[in-house]
């Protein structure tokens, strides 16, 4: 008979990423436990980040039986439009991608922080017995051997398991005791993040500027309000953030060429540092990674969350077919399957976006010359531009099958389990 404190697989980090990681792994009948700091709803209110979620991402979130709860708090993404204030010699023209060009009734929602962990942490809650949420300060000791991995907590009790899922974020203390190494770059550049109401509607369209100290985006929440991811050099972005409510309303204003109307009801305005940063692999001595745990991006495109997003679902549909052969959860085997499925994705969309933001930042005339050149063609080129947007939404081929519709990822799962 099993130890109670012995687990299928162990999830570290309580964040979106952690959360919806114990979700989905439970559905496949595991014994689950996610290491949770004691919530502090203060703090949480507090939160008014949002993220620009992808239709895979939502799906995901239904299929974990959190989507309905948070889908009132969140807004609908109909377009997405690009505007070149950088000055350049070649200025781009003004481009909108369409989501009904690439065969889509939108390209997903913008949802708040606050509501997406709300709506992950009560459909945790009434999981049931598969899935155990343990509060704590925090593990403060790893280790691996041969057949198992053990994880002390705070408080002094220790939990054995198959797997260990780091979800702890950027200093993630299960990344460091996998042994796996990062390579990482920090920008010139930091990003403002806030909400604000206006007075003209947004139309379900997200907005972005590429201006030369790197895009400012406007992205829509409900009715006529809109959050805003605003990149410039760390000095302005501060001092952005520290003038008053109705000077960085005028200003933010002028730099949206009137496109929203009047501004009012400015949130909290958050400011941090733009970074890359990339782990040398996605999992190691019974240790796997998601999200910031294994990966890290600026701001710019949408991709942070959609990518950690694929990391679950892809991970998920791992151990699904592990469980069915019966197969050691954490072995170096499946950590190498993986590492296989994700590592091309996320460095794919790194590079992307560090290429992006180095085209808008760059003095080069031949560099500035390209980009507009490639916006003309984006402006010209429907092929181009459907290839484009699909290619930005999700990786070519088949989504894992927690990120597809409910009838299709259970025919996947029925065949798997005729086949074995």
């Amino acid at each position: 008979m099993r130890n109670s404190s012995d687990y299928d697989a162990i999830i570290v980090g309580a964040g979106p990423t952690g959360l919806a990681a114990a979700l989905a792994v439970a559905q496949s009948d595991l014994r689950v436990a996610l290491i949770a700091a004691p919530h502090n709803p203060a703090a949480a209110g507090a939160d008014t980040r949002t993220a620009a979620l992808f239709k895979n991402s939502l799906t995901l979130l239904s299929n974990i039986g959190a989507w309905t709860a948070c889908e009132p708090a969140s807004a609908p993404l109909n377009a997405i439009r690009l505007i070149d204030d950088t000055g350049a010699l070649l200025r781009a023209p003004e481009v909108v991608f369409q989501a009904s060009e690439i065969g889509h009734d939108l390209f997903g929602y913008n949802v708040p922080q606050q509501a997406l962990v709300a709506a992950l942490r009560q459909a945790a809650a009434e999981f049931g017995h598969g899935l155990t949420v343990i509060a704590s300060a925090g593990a403060q000791d790893i280790a691996v051997d041969a057949d198992r991995a053990s994880l002390t907590l705070a408080e002094g009790q220790t939990l054995t398991t198959q797997l260990i899922i780091g979800a702890d974020g950027r200093r993630s203390i299960c990344r460091h005791a996998a042994g796996i190494a990062t390579a990482s770059h920090t920008y010139n550049q930091a990003a403002l993040a806030c909400t604000f109401k206006h007075t003209v509607p947004h139309h379900g369209i997200s907005t972005e500027f590429h201006r030369r100290a790197g895009p400012m985006t406007t992205v829509p929440m409900p009715g006529r309000a809109s959050s805003l991811i605003w990149v410039e050099h760390p000095d302005v972005a501060h001092r952005l953030a520290s003038i008053s409510a109705a000077d960085f309303l005028h200003t933010l204003e002028d730099n949206l060429q009137g496109l929203l109307g009047k501004l009012s009801d400015l949130g909290p305005r958050v400011v941090f540092p733009l970074s890359m940063m990339s782990s040398e692999s996605m999992g190691r001595n019974r240790i796997a990674l998601v999200g910031e745990a294994a990966h890290v991006a600026p701001p710019i495109g949408a991709q942070g969350l959609n990518l950690s997003f694929r990391d679950i679902a892809t991970l998920a549909d791992i151990l699904h077919t592990a469980k069915l052969e019966k197969q050691d959860l954490g072995s170096d085997d499946l950590l190498r399957r993986y590492d296989n499925a994700r590592h091309g994705d996320v460095n794919s969309r790194a590079r992307a976006v560090d290429l992006l933001n180095y085209s808008l930042t760059s003095q080069l005339i031949p560099v500035q010359l390209l980009r507009g050149a490639g916006v003309h063609a984006l402006k010209a080129l429907s092929p181009l531009r459907r290839r484009i947007m699909a290619a930005g939404l999700a990786p070519a081929g088949d989504p894992p099958p927690l990120m597809r519709e409910a009838d299709t990822r259970d025919a996947t799962f029925a065949s798997r389990r005729t086949t074995l």
